[in-house]
């Protein structure tokens, strides 16, 4: 049953929310239906407040096995999901999603201006070229059309996902650590599936976007009242966590 028959309840970014997405953070590894499921409602509901989602056509960039684009249909939406990792896409049910289009977030495989929202949760520290890959999340959208773009710091608590938090030695000692303990290489191994993506760069490639109108540049996990730690540099980079950036193309 989809939302769009009702409109949904204006979205809150509280204290309460933000203790209900760490909570369910902790159990990412032991029951990723539980954590993606939630935090794909979450996301929702947020997105809902920048754009509507009845009919429109949305992209998941970096989707793997569909959490977000099965929450965007619950919401009304057409979605497709691009990902360059076949595997990662068959991880629940041992079959594609539907909708599944198999290519690279630096080279969509879509028609410029195509899209009605570009969206992407989580992919940005997982590429070489973050700056290319926001830049083809802004092609494929059509004018008056909606780019959500989120990623984790990399000098946040999670920045090495799970080798934190010994990234802040280094990511390539984080990884080596890891393989010591556990006997493999981490999944998101740095310098390979993992990269150190910070705020500032991104921050200064919207705002410098002449195509671009920036509707919101916040911390996406935390309460409402933290915002303004987006504006403090270095401090950011610590404490926003993940840094959400929301974009309406010209």
């Amino acid at each position: 049953m989809t939302r769009t028959g009702a409109a949904a309840p204006p979205f809150r970014a509280t204290l309460g929310r933000s203790v209900r997405l760490f909570s369910a953070f902790r159990k990412e590894q032991t029951d990723p239906d539980l954590f993606y499921g939630t935090l794909a409602r979450d996301t929702v509901d947020q997105l809902l407040a920048y754009t509507g989602l009845d009919g429109a056509l949305v992209v998941d960039i970096g989707g793997g096995p569909g959490y977000f684009a099965d929450a965007l249909r619950a919401a009304g939406a057409r979605c497709a999901c691009v990902d360059a990792d076949a595997g990662e896409m068959r991880l629940r049910d041992g079959a594609l999603p539907a909708g599944a289009l198999l290519g690279s977030a630096l080279d969509l495989p879509l028609r410029t201006g195509s899209v009605d929202v570009c969206f992407s949760s989580n992919v940005l520290e997982h590429v070489p070229d973050p700056v290319r890959m926001a830049d083809e999340m802004v092609r494929v959208t059509r004018p008056g059309g909606v780019v959500y773009l989120s990623y984790t710091l990399w000098l946040s608590p999670w920045g090495g996902h799970e080798t934190s938090p010994w990234h802040y030695l280094g990511g390539r000692y984080a990884a080596r650590r890891y393989a010591r303990r556990h006997g493999r290489r981490p999944k998101n191994d740095f310098g390979s599936t993992m990269f150190a993506v910070r705020a500032a760069p991104m921050i200064r490639w919207a705002r410098r976007r002449g195509d671009v109108e920036v509707l919101g540049i916040l911390p996406r996990y935390l309460p409402s009242w933290a915002r303004a730690v987006v504006r403090v540099p270095l401090l950011r980079e610590f404490v926003t966590w993940n840094l959400l950036l929301v974009l309406r193309r010209r």
